[in-house]
């Protein structure tokens, strides 16, 4: 932040007396561990802030510090709208428009609050007095480490703000597989081994915390619904409906499986594609890829979305067949880019 951007927000922050924190429908574990480091930061300058959130997030997310704090906004409408209506600063975290909050989207904008985006996703339009986005940073749990360091809070900060703000840098870089190239990176990694969180706990909390049905799920993706394009080293796999069912799906049991196509040798690009649970016609894609390979202009071009370089999601209005003959139309549109060694 410049000089005039923190004064701003610390000034914003100071005049303040009803605070929300909002983040993106189907929160990950960014949007969740950014949320929470945020709203720890706020009470240590002696604020109340209140964590609302679209929809359900991640039954693997549950562990976090304060997470029972969270209200949902689709459990919870008529509280959350009352909080919309008196709140006076909005933190809009890890999105970049306001339709991606989906069914709060009303309340967000009718709110007479002022609004503050700190979100690392590319063109930023949310209507606020002050935009702090970072299309670089690995995620919006990172750019919460830099701005609480930069106004001079971190050493006050314990481990209930450092544990979420490492989740969420970890999940959104794949374990550090992915966009995290960078040396700040590690050196905010250092930082919060600091306040004694246990990084190796928090990775088995977050990764080695499924269910039996998710481990037999995975298997079965990868055994009878991998799709293989050897000669564009590309895959997708398609997860329906009857899938999800067969297997007691929850929320979350789909994270991760995207990755897994990208450990067969020379393979540049996964494509996931998956059924909404209650919405018909309503196919959910997640993009992953390797090295230079853009899949976020993919996720744009194809599948009404975006993201980042190596990891993107998008979603379509469809069957699942249309939704198979767009891919098989992407990886043809993409040929080139997917064949260059």
């Amino acid at each position: 932040m410049s000089e005039d951007q923190l004064a701003q927000l610390s000034q914003l922050i100071s005049d303040a007396q009803n605070i929300i924190i909002t983040c993106h429908t189907s929160p990950d574990g960014d949007a969740i561990g950014s949320s929470l480091g945020w709203a720890e930061y706020l009470r240590s300058q002696g604020k109340e802030p209140v964590v609302i959130v679209p929809d359900q997030y991640p039954d693997f997310l549950r562990w976090l510090p304060n997470t029972e704090k969270i209200i949902r906004y689709d459990k919870h409408t008529e509280k959350a709208d009352m909080l919309f209506k008196i709140a006076d600063l909005i933190f809009c975290l890890d999105y970049n428009t306001p339709s991606r909050v989906e069914e709060m989207q009303s309340a967000l904008v009718e709110s007479p609050a002022q609004r503050v985006l700190i979100d690392h996703h590319p063109n930023p339009d949310v209507p606020a007095v002050l935009t702090l986005s970072c299309p670089e940073a690995s995620s919006t749990s990172e750019l919460i480490f830099s701005i609480v360091w930069q106004l001079g809070g971190f050493e006050q900060q314990d481990k209930h703000f450092a544990t979420p703000v490492y989740c969420g840098m970890m999940t959104d870089t794949g374990g550090f597989t992915f966009n995290s190239t960078r040396p700040e990176i590690f050196f905010i990694i250092s930082q919060l081994l600091t306040k004694g969180i246990n990084k190796d706990k928090i990775y088995r909390n977050v990764y080695n915390n499924y269910s039996e049905d998710r481990l037999r799920l995975m298997g079965y993706v990868m055994y009878q619904k991998l799709v293989t394009d050897p000669a564009r080293h590309a895959s997708y796999f398609t997860l329906t409906k009857k899938d999800m069912r067969d297997f007691h799906f929850i929320k979350g049991d789909a994270e991760g499986i995207v990755n897994l196509p990208l450990q067969i040798k020379g393979q540049k690009l996964s494509v996931s594609l998956r059924e909404d649970t209650e919405k018909e016609n309503v196919i959910w894609v997640s993009l992953r890829s390797v090295d230079d390979f853009p899949c976020n202009k993919m996720a744009a071009e194809f599948f009404n979305g975006g993201g980042h370089l190596n990891a993107s999601g998008g979603r379509l209005y469809c069957s699942m067949a249309e939704a198979e003959a767009i891919v098989k139309k992407a990886f043809l549109a993409y040929e080139d880019l997917l064949k260059k060694s």
